[in-house]
């Protein structure tokens, strides 16, 4: 069975501009996501989709294939990853190449745990489904949550949990943003939160999106604590 990964990574971040080459605790925040994704063996090539020669310069310094850059058409605030990732397997199917699994992964996930990575894969593989993907659980019940209505007030999505405890409430999940990994030549029936997909579950303290400058500082807060052998190998300051 051949796998690929593929990493898109756009160079218009705006609210933290240069965002996947911006140095994350001695390194592009990119590298994590190669060096993991290389570290894992389960790969016979790592490759970046991205539209920018120095997220492309970066990429290829740190391991990774290069062989396409991204059209700009590909590379707006509209552009969803899906529409990425078909472009990148059809560049690739272009140029001859043939795999049986791809797994997309987030050029913004440095707490990325190899052996969720792996229990995906094995777990798409023994399986008669179309995905795998990363999950956590929702740190507060969904079911008591609220609005703020255009009153300045609040308002209930069910009121009628208000009085039940907390444990007493089914667990929700969400996705965790690091990796998606599917099986090639099937068609999808169902939306990716749905039968055909196999939820990996990963704890919280491994979960962080990294959108503003606010997530940048907490991921760098939870990588040091997570990591903190390693932080501590290679002399950073933790």
């Amino acid at each position: 069975m051949k796998a690929i990964a593929i990493i898109p990574a756009r160079g218009g971040s705006k609210r933290i501009p240069k965002k996947n080459i911006k140095n994350f605790l001695g390194k592009p925040l990119i590298a994590y996501s190669i060096e993991k994704a290389l570290d894992s063996g389960l790969f016979s090539k790592v490759i970046v989709s991205t539209d920018d020669k120095a997220i492309a310069k970066i990429a290829q310094e740190y391991g990774a294939e290069v062989p396409f850059i991204r059209s700009s058409e590909l590379a707006d605030d509209f552009s969803s990853s899906g529409d990425v990732i078909v472009d990148a397997i059809e560049q690739l199917q272009k140029k001859g190449e043939r795999f049986d699994y791809v797994c997309t992964i987030y050029a913004t996930a440095p707490l990325l745990d190899v052996r969720y990575l792996k229990e995906g894969y094995e777990k798409l593989k023994n399986s008669d489904a179309r995905m795998s993907f990363s999950v956590t659980s929702m740190p507060f019940p969904i079911q008591r949550t609220f609005k703020i209505t255009k009153d300045e007030r609040c308002e209930m999505f069910w009121p009628e949990n208000f009085l039940t405890r907390s444990q007493d409430l089914e667990e929700a999940y969400q996705d965790a943003g690091q990796f998606y990994w599917e099986k090639m030549g099937i068609e999808a029936k169902d939306i990716t939160f749905g039968s055909e997909s196999i939820p990996i579950v990963l704890p919280r303290y491994l979960v962080q999106d990294i959108d503003t400058p606010e997530d940048w500082i907490r991921a760098e807060m939870l990588y040091k604590i997570v990591y903190a052998n390693e932080c501590d190998s290679k002399n950073r300051k933790i």
